[in-house]
């Protein structure tokens, strides 16, 4: 066995909560701003947000939540995301958070899977929540901000739990659950992702030793959404451990981001690759100043060595990678903001493992040779919520993650991510299941079989692409398919591009040969 480990020395791993890890130096920060809305400049100091995340613990204890309670929550980034976040785990209750672009549909599963009482949203969101809260087991909607004229009485201001007094923090284990997100992991429908408040505490050790910040400096921007993890752990929960102030955006705009960059004197982009394209191709970038930014750090899907190159030369700032899943809280491998190795992923963070194996064979590979990238260390999840099957596939039983990504190390420590084992398609950094859209598109009356792949895209990273037999004597178009799927589907997994063939390549096991696909 050939076991890789990090360069950088183990850090101790605090036995805390995420929440009292994340304001275990409140008191130093206290007056600094914690978080800004962008968009309206509401702003919260460190002293007032930690007072409303203990008011909201009180008034959701109050609701009924108590250890292993499991709150929704369902919101773009505001500033109250973390007040909702915290309130929650601070009560001691779990909160499983939900992509607020999702359908009644796709939300109702979530909260049925995962057993969610409670449900905290924004006005634009209501309806959305209200329909899948139906018959869904949630006894409770909470609005962050107006409550829409005519909601119905299962609806309150979320507000309406900040009126009582701050409460100290729950005391809970350090392997109690805190987070449940939301995965397809390797392959296959979402999955609720048990992370237990170990695992991220100890994510935010491993990142503290590795990403160097000074927090009285540190401005970062908060566009990438905090209900997936990258936008949860390394933004959200990293940037208030630290002390930094958040600028929140509920959604990216280029202009409005730039804007914002330049107004607050941005010192860190916590980005996708295809922000990482607009920010190096777009000619709008050069209308505004952006001498303050000091990384760009770029995640959620391979970056390529000669966009980071372009972005580095336009913006006059490194353009470095990290490398994680929702599985291991998420950051296994990170890039140091000095680090110049174009392409690369980094290094392993502190207390992590790792192992190149050969997917074939199961032997481990040497340096410089290509085979499954498996990973070990306090950060991976405590498995998938109801579904031992499909952990046991993914975490062996010596506790290596299988992560489905082929890639290698070099002499020096540094990892590459080369190619997906993996089903999942990858559009802007989301993911998307083709399991979940072929199981769709069977349910549309015209179609006999089908198959998903994504297939590669300068902008979007992949598209999802529907191979579709129909039916004997069936009609249907590349738009009626389209339109059905988007509307049933978030907009980011739709289908952007279908071939109609006269069948589906498969195993005789009846596996859809994907690579068949990709590779015709």
């Amino acid at each position: 066995m050939i076991v890789h480990r990090s360069p950088l020395a183990d850090v101790e791993i605090p036995e805390a909560s995420i929440t009292g890890h994340v304001f275990e130096h409140v008191d130093r920060f206290r007056d600094r701003i914690a978080m800004i809305d962008g968009p309206t400049g509401r702003s919260y100091t460190y002293g007032a947000l930690h007072d409303l995340i203990g008011r909201a613990a009180g008034g959701l204890q109050a609701a009924g939540v108590g250890p292993g309670t499991v709150v929704a929550v369902m919101a773009p980034n505001v500033p109250e995301y973390a007040i909702a976040f915290h309130g929650t785990v601070a009560a001691g209750g779990v909160v499983t958070s939900v992509n607020p672009t999702y359908g009644a549909e796709e939300t109702a599963f979530q909260l049925r899977d995962a057993g969610a009482e409670l449900l905290v949203t924004v006005g634009m969101f209501c309806d959305t929540a209200v329909a899948a809260a139906t018959g869904s087991g949630v006894r409770r909607v909470f609005v962050i901000g107006d409550v829409p004229e005519g909601a119905p009485e299962i609806v309150a201001p979320f507000a309406a739990l900040l009126t009582g007094p701050p409460i100290a923090p729950v005391a809970v284990a350090p392997d109690a659950l805190a987070a449940l997100p939301y995965s397809s992991g390797t392959t296959g429908l979402p999955k609720g992702v048990m992370l237990t408040h170990r695992n991220l505490v100890a994510n935010l050790a491993q990142l503290e030793r590795h990403l160097d910040m000074e927090a009285v400096d540190e401005v970062l921007m908060a566009v990438l959404p905090f209900f997936h993890i990258y936008g949860m752990q390394v933004i959200m929960n990293d940037g208030l451990r630290r002390g930094t102030t958040l600028v929140t955006m509920p959604r990216f705009d280029l202009p409005e981001f730039l804007e914002l960059i330049q107004r607050y004197r941005a010192t860190r982009l916590f980005v996708v690759p295809p922000m990482v394209l607009a920010l190096a191709k777009h000619p709008v970038v050069d209308d505004y100043d952006l001498s303050s930014v000091q990384t760009l750090f770029s995640g959620a899907a391979p970056l390529g060595p000669e966009l980071a190159e372009e972005a580095r030369a336009r913006i006059g700032a490194p353009t470095v990678q990290g490398y994680g899943m929702t599985e291991m809280s998420p950051v296994s491998h990170a890039s140091r903001f000095d680090d110049d190795r174009p392409g690369s992923i980094g290094i392993l963070v502190a207390n992590a493992e790792a192992r190149v194996v050969d997917p074939e064979t199961g032997a481990d590979l040497p340096v410089g040779a290509d085979g499954e990238i498996w990973c070990r260390g306090p950060m991976v999840m405590l498995g998938y919520l109801g579904r031992p099957d499909a952990t046991a596939e993914t975490i062996d039983a010596d506790g290596w993650l299988h992560t489905g990504d082929i890639g290698h190390v070099d002499a020096d420590g540094f990892w590459y991510v080369v190619d997906r084992l993996k089903e999942l398609i990858k559009y802007k950094g989301f993911q998307v299941p083709p399991a979940e859209l072929e199981a769709l598109l069977l349910t549309h009356p015209a179609v006999a079989d089908c198959a998903v792949i994504g297939v590669p895209d300068e902008e979007a990273g992949e598209l999802p692409k529907a191979f579709v037999v129909l039916k004997p004597g069936a009609e249907v178009s590349t738009e009626d398919l389209q339109e059905f799927v988007a509307g049933h589907v978030a907009s980011y997994k739709q289908i952007r591009i279908v071939e109609f063939t006269e069948a589906i390549p498969k195993s005789p096991s009846g596996k859809i040969l994907r690579r068949l696909l990709r590779d015709a």
